[in-house]
């Protein structure tokens, strides 16, 4: 008794594209050399953060309370911009490029299993809106220095940094909203 040959979903004379059309989706791979540069700044802010960490535990016993709090601020600042960085190399990556077919690998973030263009920019607004936050949170304990020589900004600067942080909560609300209504009303596209 003979099995029968698999068929293919696809034929195969389907399966092939035109030049045009291979040449166009081919050039995807053109964002590989930016994402291995992302790679590449990602070990630069690793090395960021261990100088950090060795300025903050060579000078514990010389810093004060605010001084120390600043510094770790500084390390959420970096290991934030470094998440981010994640999320654009890894998710950028298996939306635009290929997939990494990590679906059965025990290290598979949660959130790649539903990653896609709209996930992506709703995490990345919320993963700025982070950073802003500590920044200005690191600019509002450096503010009772205003008007000193010891000043780090000044009240404009201290103002600007606070309107564009919420125009940064505007724009990631704006983006969850118009995420939302192009939902259609069953839950699927």
């Amino acid at each position: 008794m003979s099995v029968p040959p698999q068929t293919r979903s696809v034929p195969l004379a389907a399966s092939r594209l035109r030049p045009l059309p291979q040449l166009i989706f081919a050039s995807r791979w053109l964002q590989l050399p930016l994402y291995l540069g992302l790679i590449i700044a990602q070990c630069v802010y690793v090395a960021l953060f261990l100088k950090e960490l060795w300025h903050l535990v060579s000078h514990t016993l010389s810093f004060n309370e605010q001084q120390i709090m600043l510094v770790v601020l500084g390390l959420i600042d970096v290991v934030m911009i470094s998440n981010l960085l994640i999320m654009v190399i890894v998710g950028g990556y298996e939306t635009f490029v290929s997939r990494l077919e990590l679906q059965n690998h025990p290290d598979q973030p949660e959130w790649l299993s539903h990653v896609n263009a709209s996930v992506l920019k709703i995490k990345l607004a919320m993963a700025i809106i982070g950073i802003s936050s500590i920044h200005l949170l690191r600019t509002f304990i450096e503010a009772g220095n205003l008007g000193s020589e010891k000043a780090t900004y000044t009240e404009a600067g201290v103002m600007w940094q606070a309107l564009i942080h919420g125009l940064f909560i505007l724009s990631a609300l704006g983006i969850a909203l118009v995420d939302r209504l192009s939902v259609p009303p069953n839950g699927k596209h």
